[in-house]
């Protein structure tokens, strides 16, 4: 890896950044498959970096929170015992702003409740202000978010209710059923029921499967080792907040959470990556200690919203 040119590097990670797999970017690229493997686990690791160190002192409104399943080495029904626990399904567990598009924080693991917990708690140190979260029906969430937040959080869950798609097994088993109705369930907090919605998180999984290889749906493309499928996770995050931009927002998420003042290119993206220190630890304030105001529900006089106040949020970063 060290042999190649910035040009070969960011030729490579262009292609693998647009839904190339390893090989096919080998053949793309003439750079050996090898080499794009190292260069992806390394400038993965220095985009995990890079992203801890930008997405702080946050000030966002609307959050949504989903999980999108992927598997590693094998899916879980083919892990034999006493094999390793890095097979099988894995998940990646995201946090995205509904209005500026960023991904503000991510966890990659098992379906469970430490690694919900563990997005929750990355979530609110990154945070200033008190926001409206949405999840969907996980279970976990329920106590994982208002436990983390003291409860100084507007958080609902959304579950989608389907029904079956008539038809014969082969022209149905790919197809998603249709949508029979949602639930809206408040947690905690006084959430504003129009903004309660996963729409846009939900939308960003599709950018995932279409972008990143490795999540794509009947393929041979998956991962092999976990230290390769995290790597690859936080270089596609890096480069959709930074890189790629988004047709609605014209410009790109992290120009909209104001991390950065213009788009950055492949070509800065690999050299911040590579060249990223390792930043000091989020530091999360003690529960109980943190004042984020009223919420936008108790502002307009709901639920007995007590003295009205002005509570302005700009999605962005604290300054």
């Amino acid at each position: 890896m060290s042999h190649l040119s910035l040009d070969q590097q960011t030729r490579v990670i262009a292609a693998l950044t647009e839904g190339c797999s390893i090989r096919s970017t080998e053949r793309l690229t003439g750079v050996n498959r090898e080499t794009v493997l190292t260069l992806s686990v390394r400038v993965g690791e220095g985009c995990r970096r890079l992203h801890d160190g930008m997405m702080r002192g946050l000030q966002v409104g609307l959050i949504e929170l989903d999980e999108q399943w992927q598997y590693v080495a094998c899916k879980a029904k083919n892990v034999r015992e006493g094999q390793d626990a890095e097979r099988g399904d894995f998940y990646l567990f995201v946090a995205l702003g509904a209005t500026n598009k960023a991904v503000l924080s991510y966890v990659v693991g098992k379906r469970n409740g430490e690694n919900t917990l563990a997005l929750a708690r990355d979530l609110h140190a990154r945070l200033v202000n008190r926001p409206q979260i949405t999840a969907d029906g996980w279970a976990p969430y329920t106590n994982a978010i208002p436990d983390t937040f003291n409860r100084e959080v507007d958080f609902a869950q959304l579950v989608k209710v389907y029904q079956a798609t008539p038809g014969n097994e082969a022209a149905v088993r790919y197809s998603p059923g249709s949508i029979r109705g949602t639930e809206k369930t408040p947690v905690c907090g006084h959430p504003d029921e129009s903004k309660i919605s996963t729409s846009y998180v939900e939308r960003f999984n599709l950018s995932t499967r279409m972008s990143l290889r490795r999540f794509a749906r009947l393929s041979n493309a998956f991962s092999k080792k976990l230290e390769n499928h995290r790597a690859a996770v936080s270089l596609q995050v890096a480069f959709y907040n930074l890189v790629r931009f988004h047709e609605t927002l014209r410009c790109t998420p992290a120009m909209a959470l104001g991390v950065t003042d213009h788009p950055w290119t492949v070509s800065e993206l690999v050299s911040a990556a590579l060249s990223a220190p390792e930043p000091p630890p989020l530091v999360t304030s003690p529960q109980g200690s943190l004042d984020f105001g009223m919420s936008a529900a108790k502002a307009k006089g709901e639920k007995g919203g007590g003295k009205p106040r002005l509570f302005v949020l700009k999605g962005g970063r604290a300054k």
